[in-house]
């Protein structure tokens, strides 16, 4: 690996573990009132990650088959501290495919989406720790443009939606809660709530009837 190419690789490991640890201190809940904007902010600058390695050529990695990294990392914890703190907003609706019609809306969770999210860029670090850079670069490009740029992309436009909401169509009150409750108004939760009964949702455990 060039050193211009284990420069990028450090600083997309440190974006990364930065995103990590903000994400987790974010579901701790200490500041519910804080964390939509705060997710807002760390999701945008892994987008920033993402678009930087969406840009570079194809990383090859050293390997034909992947090494070991190990188990995944345990993200229950998270997905469920996720679910409770932004329960008002967790089910958000999204485009699967934009280049395909579907029928019906395609409902998601913030939760499951951070988690998994979560639990891919961890699967790089864990390479990036062993001292696998080239094998952590390209997990991180490969899942990028697979799975984990796609679903941080439509995460972001949730959380974007939800503030946009706050800021421009009433005053925000103390927690996460209460900014839904003024900016979306109980109807229009009533509604949502309505409508997962004609959804797909994806993520996470089935749901009980």
């Amino acid at each position: 690996m060039s050193d211009d190419l284990t420069d990028f690789t450090a600083e997309i490991a440190d974006q990364i573990e930065s995103f990590v640890v903000a994400v987790t201190e974010v579901a701790k809940g200490e500041e519910p009132g804080a964390a939509v904007s705060m997710l807002l902010l760390e999701v945008s600058q892994l987008m920033l990650a993402g678009g930087r390695l969406g840009a570079i050529a194809d990383v090859v990695p050293d390997e034909r088959f992947e090494p070991d990294s190990g188990p995944d990392p345990d993200v229950d914890a998270l997905r469920g501290d996720l679910s409770e703190l932004l329960e008002p907003i967790d089910v958000y609706y999204e485009v699967f495919d934009p280049y395909v019609p579907r029928p019906k809306p395609v409902a998601f969770r913030i939760s499951d989406d951070m988690a998994d999210v979560v639990t891919d860029l961890m699967h790089g670090l864990a390479h990036h720790r062993a001292g696998r850079t080239t094998e952590a670069l390209w997990w991180w490009q490969f899942s990028y443009l697979a799975n984990w740029g796609a679903t941080a992309s439509a995460v972001l436009r949730a959380l974007q939606a939800v503030v946009a909401h706050a800021r421009l169509d009433a005053a925000v009150g103390d927690g996460v809660e209460a900014a839904v409750d003024d900016a979306l108004g109980n109807e229009l939760a009533d509604q949502l709530a309505e409508q997962l009964d004609d959804a797909v949702v994806l993520g996470g455990p089935p749901q009980k009837g």
